[in-house]
């Protein structure tokens, strides 16, 4: 039943003039694939149509396939990310944030009215108190009943005023206490809209973020180095294992990373089974060695299943290693260090290549 499910799907997509590779092809790499998919769509380079785009490829979920091949070619933004929040919805905390954002907003809008309320019984209170005065002034003699009056209205305003006054301050404390509970939530949302949920680390996102603060200064490029990492053969792991040990291996690479570098060095899991570091204050020869480093704890760590029992054997990364003075910008800077990784794939995977100036002319002439 599942595979005349597949089959419908993939006749769908093939009436939507969409192409789907089959799931067993190792001469593709994963990453350019749905790169490629993307163009070929319209798609707009979004981190999170990214992700949907990679999940529609490799999923077995013959719903979102279906979903997905009947939006057919351009796609609005709208429409993916429906389909986003209906599939991955895990993808999607920008929709969070906005509606904290919203919530804010409410929250200060009745603050405010709150406040002119206030203000308009302070000034009725501070009318009447004039009134009253000048009732007073155009006395020519005070009788006792006179004052009593007075006095009697003056002390019913004012314990009125006063009364409506604590209700109104203590709408605006727990007002208060609502916008901060909400500004507290909104820093969490922000924090998590930059994490990867498989692997917890700083998801693309936040990378571009970080890897565009790098030029910000003229001299700030200098001592910076962008490495691009990618787990080899990770497609035949998943077909072999399943996701769900899949995405164990990923947490399981990006703690052996973090463990590596330290805390303090800047680690991404920037789509699929690709990891960016972005090195501070290093040389080339300092960065290839870091890489290299990367690369050896990698392959001499055995992997197991703990929850099943099962051995992993072991995995391999390959690396791409650009310095920023190197490149123009970050998107430059980004493309060159893929370029190495994908020559260090072509070359038999499990090794470091560094981008160097002298390499400009040889990969323009390789393309050709």
């Amino acid at each position: 039943m599942y595979h005349l499910v597949l089959a419908e799907a993939f006749i769908v997509c093939q009436a939507a003039g969409i192409v789907v590779h089959s799931q067993n092809t190792e001469t593709i790499d994963p990453a350019e694939t749905v790169i490629v998919r993307m163009r070929e769509l319209g798609i707009a380079s979004l981190p999170r149509n990214y992700e949907l785009v990679y999940q529609f490829l490799n999923t077995s979920n013959a719903t979102l396939i279906r979903n997905f091949a009947a939006l057919g070619r351009r796609p609005t933004q709208l429409q993916l990310d429906a389909i986003g929040r209906k599939f991955l919805p895990h993808h999607h905390p920008v929709s969070a944030v906005e509606q904290s954002l919203e919530s804010l907003f409410d929250e200060m809008r009745r603050m405010i009215r709150m406040f002119r309320q206030d203000q308009s019984k302070l000034e009725k209170y501070s009318d009447l108190l004039g009134e009253t005065s000048a009732r007073m002034s155009a006395k020519g003699v005070l009788s006792l009943d006179f004052l009593d009056d007075l006095n009697e209205v003056l002390s019913s305003a004012t314990v009125d005023t006063m009364e409506k006054s604590k209700v109104i301050i203590q709408q605006m404390v727990e007002r208060a206490r609502e916008l901060a509970r909400l500004k507290s939530e909104l820093e969490e949302y922000k924090r998590l809209s930059g994490i990867d949920p498989v692997t917890r680390l700083s998801n693309r996102r936040a990378f571009d973020k970080r890897l565009a603060a790098i030029y910000d200064g003229p001299q700030t490029a200098a001592a910076h180095a962008l490495l691009v990492a990618d787990i080899d053969h990770f497609k035949a792991f998943n077909d072999t294992y399943g996701h769900q040990v899949g995405d164990r291996v990923l947490s399981a690479t990006a703690a052996m990373m973090t463990k590596t570098l330290g805390s303090e060095t800047f680690l991404a899991r920037t789509g699929g089974e690709e990891f960016a570091v972005i090195l501070d204050d290093t040389t080339v020869e300092d960065a290839r060695n870091t890489a290299e480093r990367l690369r050896a704890v990698i392959e001499s760590t055995p992997l197991k299943d703990h929850n099943g029992g099962l051995d992993l054997g072991h995995i391999t990364i390959s690396l791409g290693l650009c310095m920023a003075a190197d490149a123009s910008g970050p998107d430059n800077l980004y493309n060159r260090a893929d370029a190495m990784l994908y020559e260090a794939k072509k070359s038999g995977r499990n090794q470091v290549k560094t981008y160097t100036p002298k390499m400009k002319r040889m990969l323009s002439l390789l393309r050709r």
